[in-house]
């Protein structure tokens, strides 16, 4: 879908972009706050923000209850909803053409002038509990909060995350709100078809009814390399494991891409080095890859779950396939069939609203970024083999990673498992 991006800034502080797609019969809006569980103001209430962002559209200036907020919301078929991170909070809503004004006030009325009540934040925190409660029987998410804690993240595994939800009071979640929730701490996209719009959507926006603040700083922390680690869960019958590895600065457009392309030779398909490999030999079901940038360090990660028995013969194909990178032996076929996928799935991605949305979001909330989506084809014809070789080597250089896992087996086997990963590592050959 053809489309063009503005990015304004308002009197208040707030700053946002504006995507117009002509003909679009949906609008797409979302806001952001630096206001995630790293923004509790202390460890003890960590699920401060989470529970306030479930209260979110409950009681507010006009609507006595969530459900009366609810069937006003939605009675056109509009949707919204809201999610929480280590350092976002984002309320988002897509909606008829025909009703967008509407829904924007609704969103305004749920940001701005929310009415937290005792009924309301007893009933959340029953349901916080409940959801970080059925996040323990899900291995993958139990990995990677123990993850971030090995490699040096100042954050909460869920266990103990539960733990400080009775210890949010009423006062915290106003406290919460009134810190956090800024006009310069406001991030916001809003795509559809904006042509004549423009002026009543930014004075919506300028109408905002918070104090200004500040644009609140993302807190560092210092990475560093950990030991393999083992989360024991009896009723686990096989291995779930995650090895991560931390750059300590922040890749280029460029080098995600080229990162993305070796992602994809790697574990992208049923003929990729790692993945393809495993599943021809029966040795595991999926394995992924994951590559991304943060605010300070980038990372890149290797995950799946693998039988007990068939472990330390996928953990020679993940370790040989990764040496062969690093020796330069990737083939220009491979690289241009990677280069190719890249080229099809972002022809692909623009095919809604919500999916060209999703394009700018994620890097715009971070750190203001406008990506440049008419580049995209340019950037990825211009990967190489060296190019991959290069920012695959620079990760292993950093020796900043760890290995863990969710089993009911032993550390022994964790460990072992590590070891073959271990020789990858420059600073381990010394």
């Amino acid at each position: 879908m053809n489309h063009s991006v503005e990015e304004v800034k308002l009197k208040n502080g707030a700053r946002g972009l504006l995507i117009n797609i002509p003909g679009a019969t949906v609008m797409s809006m979302q806001f952001h706050f630096r206001a995630g569980n790293r923004y509790a103001k202390s460890k003890e209430i960590e699920q401060v923000a989470h529970i306030m962002e479930h209260m979110a559209f409950g009681a507010n200036a006009r609507f006595k209850s969530e459900s009366a907020f609810e069937a006003e919301f939605s009675k056109n078929g509009a949707y919204h909803n809201a999610y929480t991170s280590d350092f976002a909070m984002v309320y988002e809503a897509d909606c008829a053409d025909f009703e967008w004004d509407r829904i924007l006030e609704l969103q305004q009325l749920s940001i701005c002038q929310p009415r937290f009540n005792e009924k309301e934040l007893d009933a959340e925190k029953g349901n916080v509990r409940s959801e970080l409660t059925g996040y323990l029987n899900d291995h993958h998410r139990i990995l990677w909060p123990r993850v971030q804690q090995l490699l040096g993240e100042d954050v909460l595994t869920f266990r103990q995350a539960l733990a400080t939800i009775n210890n949010v009071t009423l006062s915290d979640i106003r406290e919460h709100h009134r810190r956090t929730h800024t006009t310069r701490n406001m991030r916001f996209v809003i795509a559809g078809k904006l042509r004549g719009r423009k002026a009543d959507i930014i004075r919506q926006l300028e109408s905002f009814d918070l104090p200004e603040g500040e644009r609140l700083e993302i807190p560092r922390d210092e990475l560093h390399k950990a030991n393999p680690a083992l989360i024991r869960r009896k009723d686990a019958t096989n291995l779930t494991f995650g090895w991560t590895m931390s750059l300590p600065r922040v890749l280029e457009d460029e080098e995600l891409d080229a990162l993305s392309a070796l992602n994809h030779i790697l574990t992208g398909t049923a003929t990729s080095r790692i993945y393809g490999k495993a599943r021809s030999r029966g040795l595991a079901y999926h394995v992924g890859a994951y590559s991304g940038t943060g605010f300070y360090d980038s990372a890149w990660d290797i995950s799946g779950q693998v039988n007990h028995d068939t472990a330390p013969a996928l953990f020679d194909i993940i370790a040989r396939e990764f040496k062969a990178v690093l020796d330069g032996k990737l083939t220009e076929a491979e690289v241009e069939a990677a280069k190719s996928f890249g080229l099809g799935r972002y022809q692909m991605g623009a095919q809604t609203v919500s999916q060209i949305s999703g394009f700018y979001t994620n890097r715009y909330f971070a750190d203001d970024c406008v990506k440049d989506y008419d580049k995209v084809p340019d950037m990825l014809r211009k990967v190489t083999a060296e190019k991959i070789r290069s920012i695959a080597q620079e990760f292993f250089d950093a020796n900043t990673w760890v290995l863990a896992a969710v089993s009911g087996g032993d550390k022994d086997e964790v460990v072992a498992l590590n070891d073959k990963l271990v020789k990858l590592f420059p600073d381990e050959l010394q």
